[in-house]
């Protein structure tokens, strides 16, 4: 009997705090649709624009004592947290939407860096250093700014969350942008549009590997 080929299941983190008028929700879109259209994909979505909890004392006790020995109040402290790992973990591919704020990331999109960065869950320390636990997934950051050259020396957005990926074992990341939309908005827009074409290529080999 011949195995069912398996859903390529997707992440999507969007973090804009605009809606209907948030370019990165709408290269999402767009990045999902194509995607969708050259595999079979499963989609989960996790909107974290209207906030999630920050890391605290709470949580830190919680999350450094041991599995075994948790109480209820520190099981409910690490709930959320578990299940944003669980999301993590079962993707394939991660689709971030991120726009740029204050040459940064938002901050409901670090809070959930800081929720899914869990040491023997994302990474371990080992003799050699830190390892990611999270190889062989790929991630898409579609990145929107105002003024902020996507990339350039002002961008302390995209090399954090490149950096940080790659400390919870997710090296393959392709980063897609509309950038100084203030400036050149349509350029922006339709240079990302562009991107997202070439990165789909139907013989693209990250995505056979992926899928």
């Amino acid at each position: 009997m011949q195995t069912p080929i398996q859903n390529t299941r997707v992440l999507r983190i969007d973090s804009s705090a605009q809606n209907e008028a948030s370019v990165t929700r709408q290269l999402a879109d767009l990045f999902i649709q194509r995607l969708g259209e050259r595999q079979a994909i499963e989609v989960v979505r996790r909107d974290v624009a209207q906030g999630l909890p920050f890391v605290d004392g709470s949580w830190i006790a919680a999350n450094f004592t041991d599995p075994v020995a948790r109480d209820a109040d520190k099981l409910a402290a690490l709930a959320l947290s578990d299940t944003l790992v669980r999301e993590l973990q079962a993707a394939d591919v991660l689709v971030i939407g991120v726009p740029i704020y204050n040459f940064g990331v938002p901050a409901t999109l670090k809070a959930w860096i800081d929720l899914i960065a869990r040491a023997r869950l994302t990474f371990r320390y080992t003799e050699h250093g830190p390892e990611g636990l999270l190889s062989g997934k790929k991630a898409y950051l579609l990145v929107a700014s105002g003024g902020t050259p996507v990339g350039g020396a002002i961008d302390f957005a995209t090399p954090w969350l490149k950096h940080v990926l790659a400390f919870v074992g997710i090296t393959e990341v392709e980063v897609i942008a509309a950038e100084r939309l203030m400036i050149q908005a349509e350029a922006g827009r339709q240079q990302a549009v562009e991107r997202i074409a070439s990165v789909l290529e139907p013989a693209s080999p990250v995505l056979a590997e992926a899928a």
